[in-house]
């Protein structure tokens, strides 16, 4: 598309919606949200992106391939489950590491398995959802 007001829109249009895209994800699992939700609002960013300026002007503005993105949420997706299997629960059972104190009301922040497992969706979800639109995009 040649619009000069669309192209300058979608630069700023492209930012905001990442940035809610990364909010939903580390709101997910203590609120409605996460992986799924935030992967999506980032393809869509970049969707946005590619039908302003071009599909490959939006690929080099990733600076990853999405397939490669799908394939890395995955194995990071699989890492967190299997975290479990470590501590003898079941597989993709929730793990959690209390940083100062030892619950949620007392400890400063914590880090469990159920973050790790939830970024992982969010780049399947982004690195499927552009692998498709930019293979739609380059199609036509």
């Amino acid at each position: 598309m040649n619009s000069i007001i669309f192209t300058a829109g979608a630069r700023i249009l492209v930012a905001l919606l990442f940035v809610f895209s990364l909010f939903m994800l580390l709101r997910g699992h203590h609120l409605p949200g996460g992986g799924f939700i935030g992967g999506l609002l980032g393809a869509i960013s970049f969707i946005v992106y590619a039908l302003a300026c071009g599909s490959g002007e939006a690929r080099a503005a990733l600076r990853v391939s999405p397939e490669g993105l799908a394939i890395v949420g995955l194995g990071v997706a699989l890492a967190a489950g299997m975290v479990s299997v470590f501590f003898g629960d079941p597989l993709f059972t929730g793990q959690w590491y209390w940083v100062g104190g030892d619950s949620y009301e007392t400890a400063l922040f914590s880090i469990n398995s159920v973050l790790v497992f939830d970024i992982g969706v969010y780049l399947v979800v982004l690195g499927g959802i552009l692998s498709l639109a930019f293979a739609f995009d380059e199609e036509t």
